[in-house]
């Protein structure tokens, strides 16, 4: 299985999505400075992988902080929490990742300095470890959706790519091929950087998946002609109410699903939830630079000086979304009752005692 990000030694090692699919070159490194510009320059990217890479981060930042006292591992912590919270801003994992570590420096403070750099270095591996077994989870929930012969239209990039695993959305399109279903793959390209392009259609031909590679404006004229038989994305943010956010061009996917009838369904782990935003106007939208738009991959494609608008995700809102798939089952609408509902059996089951 291709790995985004691992832990090795005493630091990390990724794969520079970047270089992909010309190249495959992978990166090592025990610099927190390396991992975050590596995460700002969407070398490594997708909500899931983010957080493990957050995890991973705070390690980076508190390692050196074995030779010293509290005071400067919580100062080492900080510094590296909030260096980590500036890279990307929309998707939650990312800081959801960075609290859950918080949380075992705040819970171990009887322990050693360095006792405590070696649970923060276990909590980051369990959160790996875990997001594998979300991944799979999540593809066989979804593959309840899949019909024994479908095709799929999916966009940007939900492989292992993106998690810490088998992926989210393209984990229900592996575990459907694995179960001897017929399976073909529309995937957009998905403007501006072609993370379809250049990283679903890699992972999809490397499990020798049916992938035909489409532009993103093509979407529709493919769904008329009624070659999709279902619409799977992944998702950085989902709101209370299921408005979620997605990599921009989402929102046009969902609306054409809709109007030509055609289910849209997201698939991500409840990480990616956050209860505290009541809807998607509350989601932060990252934006890029414009150089993405008008000089893509180093050719300049626009007018200089041109004004670029140039968001990184859009927010898809609830009444287009079929069903959302999790690492805890399918809920369906109406979604501020069901997400409700499966986040209370979560922390049901993650705290069962009640303690904070």
């Amino acid at each position: 299985m291709i790995r985004s990000i691992e832990w090795i030694g005493s630091g990390v090692r990724f794969i520079d999505q970047t270089k992909l699919p010309i190249e495959e070159v992978y990166v090592e490194t025990d610099q927190l400075s390396v991992l975050a510009e590596a995460i700002t320059s969407l070398k490594i990217r997708g909500a899931p992988a983010l957080g493990v890479a957050a995890a991973y981060g705070i390690v980076l930042g508190v390692k050196n902080s074995v030779q010293s006292d509290r005071g400067r591992l919580e100062k080492d912590f900080e510094r590296a929490a909030a260096l980590i919270k500036t890279t990307r801003p929309t998707a939650v994992n990312l800081f959801w990742a960075v609290e859950r570590m918080r949380g075992v420096l705040h819970r171990n403070q009887e322990y050693s300095v360095r006792e405590i750099v070696g649970l923060l270095l276990l909590e980051a591996k369990a959160i790996h470890r875990e997001d594998e077994e979300m991944c799979a989870a999540i593809g066989r929930f979804g593959n309840e959706l899949v019909p024994q012969r479908a095709a799929i239209l999916t966009h940007c990039n939900t492989g292992a790519l993106a998690t810490g695993g088998e992926g989210t959305a393209q984990a229900i399109i592996t575990t459907a091929a694995a179960q001897g279903k017929n399976i073909s793959v529309f995937a957009d390209e998905t403007r501006p950087l072609l993370q379809g392009a250049r990283l679903t259609a890699w992972e999809l031909q490397k499990h020798g998946i049916d992938v035909t590679l489409i532009t993103d404006n093509t979407a529709a004229f493919v769904m008329k002609r009624k070659k999709i038989d279902l619409v799977v994305v992944g998702a950085d943010r989902i709101a209370a109410n299921g408005d979620t956010a997605n990599k921009i061009g989402t929102y046009n996917v969902a609306i054409i699903a809709k109007e030509h009838d055609v289910p849209f369904y997201v698939a991500a782990p409840t990480s990616t939830i956050d209860s505290s935003l009541l809807n998607g106007e509350m989601i932060p939208i990252e934006e890029r630079q414009a150089n993405e738009v008008t000089e893509g991959f180093g050719k300049r494609t626009a007018p200089y000086d041109v004004r670029v608008f140039n968001p990184a995700f859009d927010v898809t809102p609830n009444e287009f979304i079929s069903a959302i798939v999790t690492e805890h089952g399918i809920v369906r609408p109406p979604y501020v009752v069901s997400i409700s509902e499966m986040m209370k059996n979560v922390l049901q089951i993650e705290n069962p005692l009640g303690n904070v």
